[in-house]
């Protein structure tokens, strides 16, 4: 595999645990970056999709550093709500956020605090029916098996729960296509290492490796388009599917009753 390559399926999983863990440290960061601070609206947009209950359960799968748990958190202070990712790094900078965001719920809530917990999209380690609402940001193109990955969310989804997923889409075809494609494929890998470069907790300077910040757009590119992602959706099973286009149609929220 080289540097201008989307891994091979019986590689990703692997690959794309590592990469995380590399980046971890400034991902929040480049998220920021590359979606001018349009993120942030898109995530509290999910939250409020989900139309949770106000004691509910919501599990963010994929959950990285914890931006959507926190926002439901925020948002639900008597919710349980469970952020679960395959690479631990990047929990661990979620578990540091919640240190800074506690005062925002002094002693309130069901848990008082969001609970991460480390696991595989593909297995959740969750009861059958457990949660009112499911959600996920930026997971799906990473996962090696997007039907089994919905298939488990539907399994943890009570009925008439709901399931949200923000993700990146293809450059829809239009006279936009080609500049788009040149900003994800050239002007992105440019971004990652301008910025995320850092101390690393050796003390050492960090540089991820370029080959990172060259799949995630490659990664977007070679995905689903929104009209496909949403057929996947139903054949997990969740009913009144439906799609909202973000940011010039690279962007899809995704929305589906269990």
């Amino acid at each position: 595999m080289n540097s201008s390559t989307p891994p091979p399926t019986a590689e990703k999983a692997a690959y794309v645990n590592q990469m995380f863990a590399g980046i971890a440290h400034r991902y929040d960061l480049l998220n920021r970056l590359m979606t001018g601070g349009q993120d942030v609206n898109w995530r509290r947009e999910v939250v409020a999709l989900c139309r949770l209950p106000a004691s509910g359960r919501l599990l963010d799968v994929g959950t990285g550093t914890g931006d959507i748990a926190y926002e439901a958190k925020r948002t639900h202070r008597d919710a349980e709500v469970i952020g679960c990712d395959f690479t631990f790094e990047m929990m661990e900078v979620g578990r540091r956020k919640r240190a800074i965001r506690s005062p925002r719920f002094p002693g309130g809530g069901r848990t008082g605090r969001v609970e991460f917990v480390q696991g595989d999209g593909l297995h959740l380690p969750f009861a059958d029916g457990y949660f009112d609402a499911v959600t996920s940001g930026f997971l799906l193109r990473n996962v090696t098996d997007v039907d089994t990955c919905l298939a488990e969310q539907r399994r943890v989804t009570r009925p008439g729960g709901r399931i949200v997923c923000l993700e990146t889409s293809p450059p829809p075809p239009t006279m936009l296509e080609p500049l788009l494609r040149f900003y994800m494929l050239r002007v992105i890998p440019v971004f990652g290492q301008l910025f995320s470069t850092g101390i690393g907790t050796d003390g050492k300077v960090f540089r991820p490796r370029d080959s990172a910040y060259r799949y995630l757009p490659q990664s977007t590119v070679a995905f689903l388009q929104p009209e496909e992602m949403a057929r996947q959706v139903e054949r997990a099973g969740f009913r009144h599917v439906s799609y909202v286009r973000k940011m010039m149609g690279t962007v899809a929220i995704h929305v589906g009753t269990a």
